[in-house]
């Protein structure tokens, strides 16, 4: 490798790895100052909980999607959404076990979230396959999202707000620093979409290859933070429901968020194998996790096994 090259590729890589290691500081600080202000309002818990949460973790994605859209970047986009999907549901959820040991699983909820998220998946194969994504296609993906979304969780029982009133002077302040946190994880997600263009340029590798492996490990640092988190609080459902629950928000709303801003054309070879690839990957996860009620370390291997296996079905179509 020229020494020129040899030194773009090291730019490019400091580039996306402390571009992503600022948005993922930023964004935990971001949702812990948008929960705390949420508890000072009377929102259901459930909404507080589940959407805030996943929506939080999910965040670095959320600002990939946009960045890169409006960059014009719309592989980097769909690569990065549906690579944290797959990285998610098998990388992360196989580690699972290998930390925290037996999970008893609660088989109804992992069935509809894996069915959820394979039908969205198939859903964006059939809009993106022409190779743009429009509004019209990105609205579409967002409102599955808040409909799935009801359909797996359900309606928050009745009793259950938040009665955790901020005085007006902490409101302000929460907000602020909400606000400030996501200008970082926007700049931090910029250096690193930037990063990823200049590699994939350099090696002449497709951007949604880059994405799809590269940025998918980034931006998903926050799930394994937040599952590895609750392992250690004693929290296995959650942490099991935060891995499979943030597939379907990649699958959905982090593909759409970014073109509903501004439209991006995508390569449709790559992004129907890699969308198909992972609605099989998450079909097998969640089917095996479904019948077996349980996630040991022989489930947490073969799901890591799925994960390696991408590379190899991707890197064959470059």
């Amino acid at each position: 490798m020229p020494d020129n090259t040899a030194l773009q590729v090291t730019f490019a890589l400091a580039a996306i790895g402390s571009g992503f290691l600022v948005s993922v500081l930023a964004s935990r600080r971001a949702v812990s100052n948008t929960e705390a202000l949420a508890a000072g309002t009377r929102l259901p818990k459930f909404l507080v909980g589940f959407t805030l949460l996943a929506l939080g973790t999910d965040l670095p994605e959320m600002v990939n999607s946009i960045v890169a859209s409006l960059a014009g970047k719309g592989d980097l986009n769909v690569g990065d959404s549906v690579g944290s999907a797959v990285t998610q549901a098998t990388l992360i959820l196989g580690l699972l076990p290998l930390f925290g040991g037996l999970f008893l699983l609660a088989r109804g909820r992992i069935a509809r979230i894996g069915a959820a998220t394979v039908a969205a998946l198939l859903f964006g194969v059939l809009l993106m396959s022409d190779g743009t994504i429009t509004r019209l296609d990105a609205l579409l993906l967002i409102l599955f999202w808040i409909g799935g979304s009801a359909l797996i969780f359900g309606p928050s029982p009745p009793g259950t707000q938040e009665s955790l009133p901020l005085p007006p002077a902490d409101r302000w302040r929460k907000g602020l620093a909400a606000l400030g946190a996501l200008v970082i994880v926007a700049l931090g997600t910029t250096a690193a979409v930037w990063g990823m263009s200049s590699l994939a340029e350099t090696l002449d590798i497709p951007e949604y290859i880059v994405a799809f492996f590269l940025a998918a490990i980034g931006t998903s640092l926050p799930e394994l933070v937040v599952t590895l988190t609750a392992i250690r609080q004693g929290q296995k459902d959650l942490a099991i429901g935060n891995a499979l629950g943030a597939t379907f928000i990649d699958s959905t709303l982090s593909i759409g968020i970014g073109p509903l801003i501004a439209p991006v054309l995508v390569t449709p070879s790559l992004v129907v194998v890699g969308s198909v690839g992972a609605a099989v990957a998450i079909g097998l996860v969640a089917g095996i996790l479904a019948l077996r009620g349980k996630h040991d370390w022989r489930t947490g291997i073969f799901f890591i096994l799925i994960y390696l296996a991408f590379y190899f079905l991707l890197l064959t179509r470059m």
